[in-house]
């Protein structure tokens, strides 16, 4: 073959590996845009209305709640709010591997953003609203480490108008302690004894207020598009992909998103997550005990003082689905945790229930080389993606990060 032939022959080739390199990029099957457009942000729902919260979508309440949630006086030492860990500049989390308040609890803290659209709260599920979910913090010894007669003394001493707007007349709390509550510290837990039940009653019902406005203004965070819900959106409106949106590796790794590397198993819908719970191995954190994860939080949820069927909720009897309906297998669960949202996880490393894995490459390793569980059993299999497919999901990953959250 002459040089001309040569030529001519290598220009060919070249033209196929384009063309088939467009086609790879640009052509989706009918499922596959379905399932991409289910994915956009633009098809998430307001989020259900909360029956277990009257003010759940109170504006008054939210605005309450937002004033609740920064100040460093709902804590022991007045240096701890709830924005202490949920730091609205990191996506509601704090980037480090376990929450840090008046101590260090023992799991990483989850982000706030989108969190109205979840069932069950917590890594393990433990709670079943956001307002309990609020409440589960304030009196943990280890994150704020106040008590119930503390935060009402508080609400009284500084925010009377904002909750008496909101909640009707405070009550008298001339003869309550400072410090008295359900608490693991003694002192506190003596005190908290000694009130009468209608006492307890009064300052518990004031801590449940102060929860219910926090979940008020926790479920106005919401998440911002990124650059996968402009190419998504466009895709849906116009039948084809935009050009200048994804790469051609980050096209490459969305197609691995819903294809080789199954992440849609779990990973689904507007938030990316199925909001529910799965054991994928991840290793426990040594010398800590073993964390059984939503076996034992299966169990927490149904005796808290706090859930659905409470006295405490507004809900009615028939209204609380979600623990009527709860899966309570042991077995089954040992060793899940929930499924956070996909969006922004670029930014919010280290990952899992206790940063056990410090970046993006750590976590689609862990995925690819699907370790056997110390807990329970693991549900993954091995996908075995090679270098350049892990590479290219990564890439994808990062297209999912938006601006500041609202």
């Amino acid at each position: 073959m002459n040089r001309k032939r040569i030529i001519a022959a290598l220009a060919a080739l070249s033209l196929v590996s384009v063309c088939a390199a467009m086609s790879s990029r640009d052509n989706w099957t009918a499922e596959e845009k379905e399932e991409l457009v289910s994915m956009s942000l633009r098809m998430l729902d307001a989020p259900a209305a909360d029956p277990t919260n009257r003010v759940a979508d109170d504006s008054s309440a939210a605005a309450f709640g937002k004033q609740l949630f920064f100040d460093t006086r709902f804590s022991s030492n007045g240096q701890v709010s709830c924005a202490t860990c949920h730091k609205p500049d990191l996506d509601f989390q704090d980037g480090k591997p376990f929450g840090e308040g008046v101590g260090k609890t023992g799991r990483r803290t989850m982000a706030i953003a989108g969190m109205a659209h979840s069932p069950f709260f917590f890594w393990d599920g433990r709670k079943d609203s956001q307002w309990s979910q609020a409440l589960g913090p304030l009196e943990s010894a280890v994150e704020h480490g106040g008590t119930r007669a503390q935060y009402a003394h508080v609400v009284a001493a500084h925010y009377r108008t904002e909750y008496e707007r909101i909640f009707g007349p405070l009550p008298d709390l001339a003869d309550i302690p400072h410090t008295a509550g359900p608490a693991v510290d003694a002192a506190a837990r003596r005190a908290w004894d000694g009130l009468s039940g209608q006492q307890r009653d009064s300052v518990t019902g004031v801590f449940v207020n102060i929860g219910k406005a926090i979940a008020a203004y926790e479920r106005t965070i919401e998440l911002r598009p990124s650059r996968f819900d402009r190419y998504v959106d466009a895709l849906s409106a116009t039948g084809r992909p935009p050009k200048d949106v994804l790469s051609d590796e980050e096209t490459a790794g969305l197609r691995l998103f819903l294809g080789k590397a199954n992440c849609t198993r779990c990973h689904n819908g507007p938030l990316l997550t199925n909001n529910d719970f799965h054991n994928t191995g991840v290793a426990q954190v040594a010398p800590s005990p073993p964390d059984f994860g939503r076996s034992k939080g299966v169990m927490d949820v149904l005796q808290d003082e706090f859930n659905c069927r409470s006295r405490w909720s507004d809900a009615a009897a028939d209204q609380c689905v979600e623990l009527e309906f709860l899966v309570t297998d042991s077995s089954a669960l040992e060793g899940a945790f929930k499924v956070p949202s996909l969006r922004n996880v670029a930014n919010r490393a280290p990952y899992m229930h206790a940063g056990q894995l410090e970046t993006l490459s750590d976590v689609l390793q862990h995925y690819n080389r699907a370790l056997p569980s110390a807990v329970g059993t693991s549900e993954l299999e091995e996908l075995k993606l090679t270098s350049a497919e892990l590479r290219q999901l990564e890439a994808f990953l990062h297209s999912l990060t938006s601006g500041p959250v609202d």
